[in-house]
């Protein structure tokens, strides 16, 4: 993958947190990165720069990742709807995590960050790309990451033939 090319925005309250990001982005060939310190920057950066891919903590004041994605994925003027993001998280519960996830996030990032976890969510995101979905409530990536070739009905979770034929003997 040629690194140069992407254009990278970082979103994280913590100055230091950036600095290292932007340390490990510039030692795998990366050149073109913005930075936000929160979610509403993030947003105005988006709105000033072609952006690629962004990289956004779950934690931030005022505005959080998560908030920051649900704007960025289902605003009316959201800059790019479509855009990968990659969620970074040190300590956070399941519960946010899941929320981050309904919220349109492609890739997590665990810290304490290693360069390698960088460069497997960046080839992820870039080689292996989720379509997105739009459904009454939801709008991203494809949370399923994997189809599964013996399956060959039309419902996708176990429990969706058993409701499927309730209501059809209703």
């Amino acid at each position: 993958m040629r690194y140069e090319l992407l254009r990278i925005l970082l979103v994280d309250d913590n100055q230091h947190m950036r600095v290292l990001l932007t340390e490990i982005l510039r030692a795998i060939g990366v050149v073109h990165i913005h930075e936000g310190a929160d979610g509403a920057e993030g947003l105005q950066q988006l709105r000033n720069h072609a952006i690629d891919i962004v990289m956004t903590d779950l934690s931030m004041q005022p505005l959080d990742g998560i908030d920051f994605v649900r704007l960025l994925r289902n605003s009316p003027d959201s800059p790019n709807q479509m855009i990968p993001v990659i969620m970074i998280t040190g300590h956070s519960t399941m519960r946010r995590v899941a929320e981050a996830r309904d919220a349109g996030v492609n890739e997590f990032l665990a810290k304490p960050l290693t360069a390698r976890g960088v460069l497997e969510r960046l080839n992820r995101i870039v080689e292996h790309p989720r379509p997105y979905i739009r459904t009454q409530d939801y709008f991203g990536p494809d949370r399923r990451r994997r189809a599964d070739p013996g399956f060959n009905g039309p419902w996708r979770r176990q429990g969706d033939a058993a409701v499927s034929l309730s209501h059809q003997l209703d």
